[in-house]
């Protein structure tokens, strides 16, 4: 049975009504931007194999332009989620077009005087195939010459088969350029190697297991997510930008590079493209702050250097930028409103930074900290500078992570007893019918925050316990109502849907086919080896050696101690040797009983002991995607 969604209480209504005040509604600047330079309207839904529908902007027309928001919505959500839902194919400047709205990421596009650049390629294959059809219908149907990711994550490379024929990479003819020196190991790496773990958690921060409506998802953010699982593509990058003010000429347009590694991803770089005076900083500048540790799970990022490479930006072109377009949302014209709004980002990731640190050498804790740094007025009412991605009371804690790691200094936090143990403790102690009266009285009060944290002892001592469990979701739902940023929205949210119906399944997986196809090697055997269950594996001595036939490479890898290590080259006395193109041998590495099948049909060949195979097979894990998060 799933439950529906409860209405905002007067107490939640009131707060929502209150926060307008501290927002600067009356600015309308954002709106003028958002539709400045239509030139077509998306034509429908987003329709993938089959005619299933990944996105259906119609969606969001109830998130009207005149309908004020709703008590269950922040005010200031609700007018970043009215500014996302605006969509289509829009002039940027001219020679660089943008699709927008039908994907949580855009598509940028530059024409060149005999090809286009694809700038960024969406989140999914299908978004980004109507994006260039839109394209191609509207600006131009030169061939793609070249396409750039800004950096390591998902929805800014998921999309580039929908963009340019994989062979056309292959054969040099259209080159991707990326940044860093390890893009692939980032980019795969961070969603795959924890990608169970990470898929779980982005369901919950982007709301992808909320209905869209008022009680539910609104928009993420940064853009509207797609209403059922795209396909994710992946090709590895051929020409990687390692140092700033390294140029390459397309099409007869030079593009001029800032590498800009850890920041919004370990990967990053800005773009500077002098004949159309236009710059874009990835995600380092947005319409909104961003976030210093994603809720999903990544790596800490560091705040200075957000500042340092959006100063560094500014010095290099700030006196001649006339147009800043970014990954998300929309433009910023004018040189003197475009440095305002990089200075303005610049400022507040410094401020977060600074005062993080200043008061952790206090002695404040990251939660104490969080608790009462407020940016000043001047950044804080600024648009760009709100939550809708990040959020400043996060922030401020994962500067703490950043700079001092994982404990946060008090003694008590250091080795705890863990949640359900110290639940049982605690409602053995206060007695659970206490713990739920404390609870029912923090909700009827207001205290919403208590009543979620209180009876959370209650829920992981009985998890059974039905009234605990309502209490509960209520005061997530209510929370949820509250929050300004959507992804702190999307958890409380999603934690009361699974407090009342269970568990959900994915609506999708983020380890898709292309992408461990895509893995290399070294990161394949890092994916395999997160599956070794080390208790078991421990007395395991296996060694295999692996010749990759496609890709001219031979590996060794072996499991002793519960550890599954591996390295370029052939061993002396391998158990066993497997010979194959890599998509076979990666079948076998994470399902070896596939063996059988494939050396049947010719192709691998397997030579040795095979019983290494059902000993490597009897000590892999398997990941449950719906795994619980509110229940233990």
């Amino acid at each position: 049975m799933c439950y529906e969604p409860k209405p905002a209480t007067a107490r939640t209504a009131q707060v929502n009504r209150d926060a307008a005040a501290r927002y600067d509604l009356a600015n309308r600047q954002d709106f003028t931007d958002a539709r400045k330079g239509l030139i077509a309207e998306l034509p429908g839904n987003v329709v993938g194999d089959g005619g299933s529908v990944i996105f259906d902007p119609g969606a969001l027309e109830w998130i009207g332009e005149d309908n004020p928001p709703p008590d269950s919505v922040d005010p200031s959500l609700w007018r970043q989620s009215r500014l996302i839902r605006l969509g289509g194919l829009y002039r940027v400047a001219d020679g660089i077009y943008q699709v927008r709205g039908n994907d949580i990421a855009n598509l940028t596009v530059v024409e060149g005087e005999d090809g286009l650049i694809v700038i960024d390629c969406m989140a999914g294959v299908e978004s980004a195939a109507q994006g260039m059809a839109l394209v191609r219908a509207h600006i131009s149907d030169k061939p793609v010459v070249a396409v750039i990711y800004t950096h390591t994550h998902i929805d800014h490379y998921g999309g580039v088969k929908g963009v340019v024929d994989p062979a056309d990479v292959a054969s040099g003819k259209v080159p991707i350029i990326a940044p860093g020196h390890q893009f692939d190991k980032y980019a795969i790496g961070e969603n795959v190697i924890a990608g169970n773990a990470m898929a779980r958690r982005s369901f919950y921060a982007f709301g992808g297991l909320l209905d869209l409506n008022e009680r539910g998802h609104i928009t993420c953010g940064i853009g509207p997510l797609s209403t059922a699982g795209p396909t994710v593509s992946y090709i590895s990058p051929t020409d990687l930008i390692t140092e700033t003010g390294t140029k390459r000429d397309i099409a007869g347009v030079e593009f001029e590079f800032l590498y800009a590694p850890d920041t919004e991803a370990p990967e990053e770089m800005h773009i500077w493209i002098p004949r159309f005076k236009a710059l874009t900083c990835a995600e380092n500048a947005n319409h909104t702050l961003h976030n210093i540790q994603t809720l999903r799970g990544a790596r800490t990022r560091d705040a200075r250097n957000f500042a340092r490479y959006l100063d560094e930006t500014l010095e290099r072109w700030g006196d001649e930028a006339e147009v800043h377009y970014g990954p998300h949302t929309w433009p910023v014209w004018g040189n003197e409103r475009l440095t305002a709004f990089l200075e303005s980002q610049r400022d507040t990731y410094k401020y977060i930074h600074d005062q993080a640190l200043r008061l952790a050498n206090k002695g404040y804790t990251p939660l104490e900290a969080a608790e009462v740094i407020e940016l000043p007025a001047e950044l804080g009412r600024d648009w760009a500078n709100r939550g809708y991605h990040g959020t400043l009371h996060h922030d401020v804690r994962a500067v703490f992570t950043k700079e001092l790691g994982m404990w946060d200094g008090d003694p008590v936090s250091l080795h705890p007893h863990p949640p359900v143990e110290s639940a049982r403790r605690f409602v053995e102690f206060a007695g659970a019918q206490a713990v739920l009266t404390e609870g029912r009285r923090a909700f009827d009060s207001g205290d919403y925050r208590w009543a979620a944290q209180i009876l959370h002892a209650l829920v992981f001592a009985e998890p059974d316990n039905t009234a605990a469990r309502e209490l509960q979701a209520d005061a997530y739902e209510q929370m949820g109502y509250q929050a300004e940023g959507p992804q702190w929205r999307g958890i409380f949210l999603s934690a009361a849907k699974e407090l009342r119906d269970g568990v959900p399944p994915p609506p999708y997986t983020t380890a898709s086919e292309d992408t461990i196809l895509a893995m290399p090697v070294e990161i394949l055997f890092d994916f395999v080896a997160v599956h070794v269950i080390g208790e078991k594996a421990a007395e395991v001595d296996i060694g295999i050696d692996l010749d990759f036939t496609d890709i001219g490479e031979q590996w060794t890898m072996w499991m002793r101690r519960g550890v599954l290590n591996a390295r370029r080259g052939k061993s002396s006395t391998p158990r066993l040797t497997i010979t194959g193109a890599k998509p076979a041998i990666t079948s076998v590495l994470l399902k070896p009983s596939t063996v059988e099948q494939l050396s049947a049909a010719g192709t691998l060949q397997v030579d040795g002991d095979r019983a290494a195979l059902t000993e490597l097979d009897a000590v892999l894990d398997d990941f449950d995607p719906a795994f619980p998060i509110v229940t233990p």
